[in-house]
């Protein structure tokens, strides 16, 4: 599958900085869970825009405090 354009993950969330930060932190955690064979074909960034894609992981904003 390829990258989920832009315009679909911009409805998921609020800001591009948003997307950056969950992005990289869901490919983190996926990375830390792999097998080296695991993402010799779709990159741990790109499962992880997929499944924002699809709704398969949210986020929260915490406020100030």
């Amino acid at each position: 599958m390829r990258q989920p354009s832009l315009d679909v993950l911009m409805d998921k969330v609020d800001s591009k900085y948003t997307l950056v930060v969950i992005a990289a932190k869901r490919a983190r955690a996926l990375m830390e869970n792999a097998s080296p064979d695991e993402f010799k074909e779709t990159k741990p960034v790109t499962k992880a825009l997929e499944e924002l894609a699809e709704n398969k992981i949210t986020y929260e904003i915490e406020g100030n405090k």
